[in-house]
């Protein structure tokens, strides 16, 4: 049974643009954390197997904010994860980012491995999705993300995405799952990549869309994507004002349902301003 109780206040604040950066790059360690909300340093597939060894030493070794770091190791059962989990042993790493997610048998060994961390559960198998209200159920859990490339390969498929560019319905299947699941349980809900760098405008609409769904923060592969996830998730300035308008207005009403504008208006959509007031402010 989770520990966080629906709406809860979020363990796992970190947002919006959480920028990956290969764990065999050290010299770009600084670079990304400069230029995102937060870094997810890679020990997965973007190392190659003959660079993991090099790539655990050099986060191991690194000066980084560990309140803006997650560490994405390698699967469970893998003999990469009792190597990644000794390494990061001896660290002051808080976020640790586990792949191929799919039972709380792995969360339990990450937690009996690295006891001092919290995980961000990656659901990217056909389990891993359908795990996912368990997973998140887990004390040690403070998020969930999905991937889309790999839950297709693993389905046996060849593309997440239509030729225009939109999910296949599998893939927003999928997707929906994890949200709902992380947010029933007060975690943290990150979308994942856009494969695509250069095209801002679709990865604009996918982190547009991932606001206004509920997710917390969206992943990204490049510098160059984050500032359309920013601005995604940041009110405009017309939204800033309703919903600033409108909490005033509510303190004018006092409790219960009341209109405003033509509308009705009750604690639901109070709610949806306040949230968009917060977002103002941080942005």
């Amino acid at each position: 049974m989770s520990t966080a109780a629906p709406g809860a206040v979020e363990p796992f604040a970190l947002g919006p643009a959480l920028l990956f950066c290969p764990g065999d790059r050290p010299e770009r360690f600084a670079k990304a954390a400069q230029r995102a909300d937060a870094v997810i340093l890679d020990l997965e597939d973007a190392v190659a197997p003959e660079a993991k060894p090099a790539a655990r030493a050099a986060v191991a070794a690194a000066d980084f904010d560990v309140r803006r770091t997650v560490v994405r190791i390698n699967a469970c059962g893998t003999e990469d994860f009792a190597a990644d989990a000794g390494a990061l042993a001896g660290t002051e790493v808080r976020y640790v980012m586990l792949p191929k997610a799919e039972s709380p048998d792995d969360v339990a060994a990450v937690v009996a491995a690295l006891p001092a961390v919290s995980v961000v559960a990656l659901c990217e198998t056909a389990r891993g999705v359908l795990a996912a209200p368990e997973l998140a159920a887990q004390a040690g859990v403070v998020a969930l993300m999905w991937g889309a490339e790999d839950l297709i390969a693993s389905l046996g498929g060849t593309s997440s995405r239509h030729r225009a560019g939109t999910y296949r319905d599998v893939a927003r299947h999928a997707r929906s799952t994890v949200l709902l699941a992380a947010r029933a349980h007060g975690r943290g809900a990150i979308d994942a990549i856009h494969t695509d760098i250069a095209d801002a405008d679709a990865q604009y609409a996918d982190a547009l869309d991932a606001a206004a769904s509920g997710f917390t923060a969206t992943a990204c592969i490049h510098p160059d994507q984050v500032g359309a996830i920013r601005s995604a998730y940041a009110p405009t300035a017309e939204q800033l004002d309703w919903a600033r308008r409108l909490l005033t207005a509510a303190e004018e009403a006092g409790t219960g349902v009341f209109r405003f504008e033509g509308a009705m208006v009750d604690e639901p959509i109070l709610r949806h301003a306040r949230l968009l007031a917060s977002r103002g402010e941080r942005s």
